[in-house]
Formats: structure tokens, sequence, C-alpha cells
């Protein structure tokens, strides 16, 4: 009934979605090199402590952990928010600092769906991380009411999971060599 494989220890049933790297990911050739295949192209949970702990090395390459990270997803709660005619401003503090997001207005969808989300709301954020005179922002592109607020620890878990899982991919290339 079932495989193997599905309790092998392998946290194979996090796989999948687009989200997570799968377990036939190739570590980098080099330890010190950058992952700019796949990695690069990926939606990253992370907290906000580890989007303003990133290393950059311009304003908008941004390295965790050996990736490059572009897309990220966030959860946390609406601080602040400031509606104008073409755009969307709020501040998301997930409890570990803030971060300002930038929602650009291009349809009524878009407008209709900012309505919806108020100060004191949890939403999940889906951006692109975007840097400039050392301030980190996203450039929203899906922003969602929290509905089930297991989502809130499970984003955390996510979080430890994809940071433990490269950091591990790292260790293994370094004692391969």
């Amino acid at each position: 009934m079932y495989g193997s494989s599905q309790f092998d220890g392998s946290a194979a049933a996090f796989m999948g979605g687009g989200f997570m790297p799968t377990q036939t990911a190739h570590p980098p050739s080099d330890s010190s090199s950058i992952s700019k295949n796949r990695e690069a192209r990926c939606l990253f949970p992370l907290t906000v402590k580890q989007i303003s702990n990133l290393a950059s090395n311009n304003e908008s390459n941004f390295i965790i952990d050996g990736a490059e990270v572009n897309n990220v997803t966030i959860v946390g709660r609406v601080s602040h928010k400031e509606d104008k005619a073409s755009e969307y401003t709020f501040l998301v503090d997930d409890g570990t600092g803030q971060i300002e997001c930038t929602k650009w207005v291009q349809e009524s969808l878009d407008t209709e769906q900012m309505g919806e989300i108020l100060v004191g709301m949890y939403v999940r954020v889906h951006g692109h991380l975007r840097g400039l005179q050392g301030r980190r922002f996203l450039n929203v592109f899906s922003i969602r009411p929290v509905t089930d607020f297991n989502e809130i620890p499970g984003h955390f878990i996510e979080c430890i999971y994809v940071h433990f899982y490269n950091t591990r991919l790292q260790v293994l290339v370094y004692l391969l060599q």
C-alpha cells in the first residue's frame, strides 16, 4: 500500500508544488558558487529577519544559504496600510521584524483584492524582493488573507526546513570534496 520511500525520513511528503526543493536537486559543483539555475526562480519561504540578514552583492541580487533569492513568500500581520491611486503600500510584521510591501494596481481585481485586506489581518504575501539604499522591500504579486491559523506556524516550519535543507546540501558538498 505504501512505498518504502514515503517513510524513509527523506521528507518526501513535503516536496512538490514548486515551492520546496526536490530530492533530485544536485549540489553545486563548487561550494562557493551561487546556485543560479532552478533556485533563482523558486519561491523561498522566509521570515522578515532572514530577509533583513540576506547577503547582497548589489541591490538586486540577494543570497541566502548559497542560493540566489528573487521571489519570496512571507506570512504576517498587516500593521499599516496606505492606499494611493496607483499602488497600495503596507507593512507586514511576522514577529521577527517588519517589511514594506507594495502592490501596484493594474486591474480592478487588484483594487477589490486589496479592499479586503485590513490593518491587523494576517496575510500571506508572495512578492519579488528588491533593495534600495540598504532597505529591503517586496513588490507584491499576490496577497491573500490567512483563513486557517495553522498556516502561520506552518510557514515558520517551512522556513526552518528550507534553511536546513540548503545548509545541509552545502555541508554535503564540502564533505564530498
